[in-house]
């Protein structure tokens, strides 16, 4: 396989990282299968539905599949998130989703490259940021604060969850804030994390977000090469982003490429927050 085949990559993607089921489970979380699909919950402020493939289900058994998560979940009175791919069988499953309530939210592109061109490149953040790789709580809560802002709409929930994630195994994961005005306390203007996926040739890439101010200043692709050198450092040789439609061209600059797509579709209860 060389660094850039797409579909050797989408290959090695599909075998080695799907189902995304948390490894180790986090205290709380739980993960339950119904055929195909892994179901898992606790992480974050819904549900979450996985799998490696569909087991070749169509019609009226892909139906029943669906229907029992809305079914499940709307028992729970919880939201649950289905994560679909483009190049998953079968072709009408979105639209399997949408006829049971599901809702579409943004496109993201599946993208992969190589550690080692990155790793070898060293992070350079503009004059008046710093990068600190963080684990405290109170740092989780900073980072989660500006994520809302950029998005706007609460996410802090996600704080919680990263906690999980540490203290179910800190080698696991890294996470980095990008600080202006002074390491230790200065204002978080952007932060993004590395899974290190135990079993596989994966380095996974999360985050990214920055606040409008700071953004084209390098910033990102100063976090992606730091999460690189980490990545590489501990013996991953593929990174792997599902990327929104500004990361994805500097991701491309960086030498990653698109192997297919990926759109999560959300049911909400009535009711549910």
């Amino acid at each position: 396989m060389t660094d850039l085949d797409e579909r050797a990559l989408l290959a090695a993607y599909d075998r080695q990282l799907r189902p995304e089921v948390p490894d180790p489970v986090p205290a709380g979380v739980t993960v339950e299968r119904d055929g195909p699909l892994a179901r898992i919950r606790g992480l974050d402020k819904g549900g979450f539905l996985t799998y490696a493939n569909l087991g070749g289900l169509t019609g009226a058994a892909l139906d029943a599949l669906i229907r029992r998560q809305v079914e499940f979940f709307a028992a729970l009175g919880e939201p649950v998130e289905w994560k679909t791919y483009g190049h998953d069988e079968p072709a009408d499953l979105p639209d399997r989703l949408r006829a049971a309530g599901f809702v579409p939210e943004d496109r993201e592109t599946v993208m992969i490259g190589p550690v080692a061109p990155l790793a070898a490149t060293l992070p350079v953040p503009p004059d008046g940021v710093t990068l600190r790789e963080v684990t405290d709580r109170a740092d989780l809560d900073r980072i989660v604060a500006m994520e809302s802002e950029v998005w706007g709409i609460d996410r802090t929930w996600q704080a919680a969850a990263l906690e999980k994630e540490i203290a179910a195994d800190s080698t696991a994961i890294t996470i980095v804030v990008a600080e202006a005005g002074g390491q230790m306390g200065g204002q978080v203007v952007s932060a993004a994390w590395v899974r290190y996926i135990r079993g596989t040739s994966f380095a996974t890439l999360w985050g990214g977000a920055t606040l409008p101010a700071w953004r084209g200043r390098g910033i990102y692709r100063a976090l992606v090469t730091h999460r690189a050198r980490l990545a590489g450092a501990r013996g991953y040789t593929l990174l792997q982003v599902d990327a929104s439609d500004d990361s994805r061209p500097i991701l491309q600059r960086l030498g990653l490429v698109a192997v297919t797509t990926t759109t999560p579709y959300v049911f909400t209860p009535e009711g549910a927050a």
